[in-house]
Parts: C-alpha cells; sequence; structure tokens
C-alpha cells in the first residue's frame, strides 16, 4: 500500500513553497505603497496637527517649495541638478574602479594563497575604519579636489566587493572545479565558465553593500571637502538651520539609494535567475 508521501503530483497540483512564493513576490508592491502611504499619512498628521514643531520636521508643501528653490538655484549658487550630477559623478566613478579592481582581487584570494596572504591584512586593516578617519589624510596627501574624494569612496566600496567576491569563490564546491578540469578546462576556463558564475550571488550581495557604504561616505566626503554635491547642500542648509532643504537632501540620496537598489535586484535576476528558485 503506497504512502501519502510517495505518491507523485498528479493533474495541476503545484508544489506549496511555488505558491507561496509567487503570491509572496505579487503581493510584496502592494506592501511597499502601503507603508509608504502610512508614513505620508504620518508625516501629515504629525505636522498639520501640531505634534512636532516645523523647525524638527517641516509640512510636505514646505519640501516642495525647497525642491523648487533648489531647482532653480535659489537656495546657492548651484542648482539641485547640479549638486545630484557632481553626487553622482563621484560616487559611480568611484564604484566602477571598485568594481573592476576588487572582483578580480576577491577572486584572486579566493583561489589562491599567495594573492590571499598579500590582500588579506591589509583588506581586513583598515576595512573596520570608519571612512572619515582617513579622510584628512586623503585630503593631505590629494588635495581637496576630486580625486581625495574619489579614492576615499573606491576605498570605503572596495573591502565589501573584495570579500563577497572572495565568499563565493570559497562557495564553489571543489566537485564542480575538478569536474571542469577533468574535461580539459585550463584555469581561465574554469575561472570564467565555472568561479565566476557561481560566485556571482555573492559578489552582486558585495556591490549592493559597497554602494551602501559608498553613499554613506559620499555625504560626509562632500560635507568636509566640497563645492557641490547633495551632501554639500545638506551640510549648507543645516547650518541656516533650514530643515526644508536637509529633508530635500535626505529624500534626494534615499531616492537615488533606492533606484539603484532596484536595478542591481534587477540585474541579479537576470544574471543569476536560479538564485532563491525552488
Amino acid at each position: 500500500m503506497a504512502t501519502a508521501t510517495s505518491q507523485p503530483f498528479v493533474g495541476n497540483r503545484k508544489p506549496k513553497t511555488s505558491r507561496y512564493r509567487v503570491l509572496g513576490e505579487g503581493s510584496s508592491f502592494a506592501i511597499n505603497m502601503a507603508s509608504i502611504g502610512a508614513l505620508l499619512v504620518l508625516w501629515l498628521a504629525a505636522t498639520h496637527l501640531g505634534w512636532i514643531k516645523p523647525l524638527f520636521l517641516p509640512k510636505p508643501q514646505t519640501i516642495w517649495f525647497a525642491f523648487n528653490q533648489a531647482m532653480s538655484g535659489d537656495l546657492d549658487s548651484h542648482t539641485l541638478g547640479v549638486h545630484f550630477l557632481w553626487s553622482m559623478y563621484r560616487v559611480f566613478s568611484a564604484f566602477v574602479l571598485a568594481v573592476v579592481i576588487g572582483i578580480p582581487i576577491g577572486i584572486a584570494m579566493g583561489v589562491s594563497r599567495i594573492a590571499r596572504g598579500i590582500f588579506d591584512p591589509p583588506i581586513e586593516f583598515y576595512r573596520p575604519l570608519p571612512p572619515l578617519a582617513y579622510l584628512p589624510l586623503m585630503i593631505i596627501w590629494f588635495g581637496i579636489g576630486e580625486s581625495a574624494k574619489i579614492i576615499l569612496l573606491f576605498l570605503s566600496i572596495l573591502a565589501p566587493v573584495v570579500l563577497a567576491a572572495r565568499a563565493g569563490v570559497r562557495s564553489i564546491s571543489q566537485e564542480q572545479i575538478q569536474a571542469a578540469r577533468s574535461m580539459g578546462a585550463s584555469t581561465s576556463q574554469v575561472i570564467q565558465h565555472v568561479i565566476l558564475p557561481g560566485a556571482m550571488p555573492e559578489i552582486l550581495v558585495g556591490l549592493r553593500i559597497g554602494m551602501g557604504v559608498g553613499w554613506t561616505t559620499l555625504v560626509a566626503a562632500e560635507m568636509v571637502a566640497a563645492d557641490a554635491g547633495l551632501g554639500k547642500m545638506v551640510f549648507n542648509a543645516s547650518n541656516f538651520l533650514r530643515t526644508d532643504v536637509v529633508i530635500l537632501g535626505i529624500l534626494a540620496i534615499g531616492l537615488v539609494a533606492y533606484a539603484f537598489e532596484l536595478i542591481m535586484r534587477w540585474l541579479e535576476y537576470w544574471a543569476v535567475p536560479w538564485k532563491g528558485r525552488v
């Protein structure tokens, strides 16, 4: 007599895990919109009913007025578009450098003990350090121009990218590598067709973490030594107690970071479609 667990799926029956996964993905957008709507309602209620003083939390229409001022250049010598473009240039220049340099270093550390012995000590030494701790050193070495800020951002993004690539390589089973070698694959072919695809999920996670650290460092670096940028705009507004402009800058930074996160999620879905599938 066959047991219930031994019976195969028949007809149109679907595994429960697949149904739950589809329902979870389909309802996430509605939950996101509901969460954002609840925050906006709470913001409107707190500001219009006088729960919080305007100095600490302005009304949404005040933020909109500040946005129009920033777009027309009435706040300072630069428009909001100029601040935005400078911040994008700095952070994405550093991000590209971290990707081009960090991923090969991480892969090398995962496959070679020599590379791991060379790169592991300096990366593990500076990784826990707050980027602002060596920002004065960057200014002393490279001046107050763009080089110091881009190098500072590069260093802050580099460590998560390297460690993620190394962890991705170490997660690949030796059986996969040996199977490729037994079929006559060279070292470069093993890296290209086995190691890199297998490490890609961890690499993408490292890129997302690195960009988050880069954004945090960008704002701090622009507050200290910059003529334009979202961080500089926020810093100037704080000196004049323009809370509306400060919140405007925070919203702009958060929206850009969230947009990058969505892009990385799409890239992850496209590059590693097998991740998280049941």
